[in-house]
């Protein structure tokens, strides 16, 4: 395949920087909660595609890089002046100093690597992170089935979903010392919609989600981040379903009594 080919497609699929831009402000609780704790905080961005999420930290103030192994990508980046190197995530990792960074970040790449990559990535992140300091893997939800099960594949580059459950359990077993799933970017009428029709339940719920997870620090450094840890995110594929199946029973009380209304009509016409 070549650069030019995905560079391509991804303009193609994945929505103008505009759009990209505007979806990543949903993490502005947790960047603030890092500003409010940390002077100077600086981040690194693993798979940096075309820039979106350094421009967005710059204008933040926060001092951001990225690495990225598509030369076309890195291109788009450097046009906008934005701090970038064509590397690997582990290797980028492995030339940080222990405890040097506050964010590090991956948007739609870990679905890209093998989980033993990741693995190792995860490792590190908790490695150069300073404490109180925020990993973010954002990638496609699985738990979304038409997603899941056919969208997924769209892209020839993807290896395989990742359910939530699993890089849940990998930043638990790495060390982190607490995380979170947020479920993103799923349409905000179904969130209080009580009859959902099956295609909603189909391909409705939150088509990306991210695995937020924080290193150990100070009671006082984590309380900054308590809003941010339980505030509301997305919705999964039982609360919609549940609500499908709720609708469909009510349909089903109703329909016996019309019935028995119906035929109580016929008897009186007839009398």
């Amino acid at each position: 395949m070549t650069r030019s080919f995905y560079r391509a497609f991804e303009d193609r699929h994945r929505g103008s920087r505009e759009l990209i831009i505007e979806r990543l402000k949903q993490y502005a609780p947790f960047l603030e909660s890092i500003m409010a704790v940390i002077s100077e905080p600086r981040a690194l961005d693993l798979g940096c595609g075309r820039g979106e999420w350094l421009e967005y930290l710059g204008t933040l103030g926060i001092g951001a890089r990225g690495v990225d192994l598509d030369r076309g990508m890195l291109a788009a980046c450097k046009e906008r002046g934005l701090a970038v190197r064509l590397q690997d995530g582990l290797h980028a990792l492995q030339e940080c100093a222990d405890e040097c960074l506050s964010l590090v970040t991956a948007f739609h790449v870990v679905e890209h690597i093998g989980f033993e990559e990741l693995h190792r990535w995860t490792e590190e992140v908790l490695r150069v992170l300073q404490p109180g300091g925020l990993l973010i893997y954002e990638t496609p939800n699985p738990e979304n089935i038409v997603l899941g099960s056919s969208n997924f594949y769209l892209d020839p580059t993807h290896q395989r979903p990742l359910p939530p459950a699993l890089l849940e359990f990998l930043v638990e077993y790495v060390g982190f010392a607490r995380w979170r799933i947020a479920r993103l970017q799923e349409d905000p009428k179904l969130q209080e919609e009580p009859s959902p029709s099956l295609l909603q339940v189909l391909s409705g719920i939150s088509p990306d989600y991210a695995v937020i997870a924080q290193k150990e620090a100070p009671a006082t450094v984590m309380s900054v981040f308590d809003e941010a840890f339980t505030q509301r995110w997305g919705l999964t594929l039982e609360e919609l379903a549940s609500r499908y199946d709720q609708s469909l029973r009510n349909l089903l009380e109703r329909a016996p009594r019309k019935s028995r209304v119906m035929k109580k009509d016929r008897s009186e016409d007839g009398d």
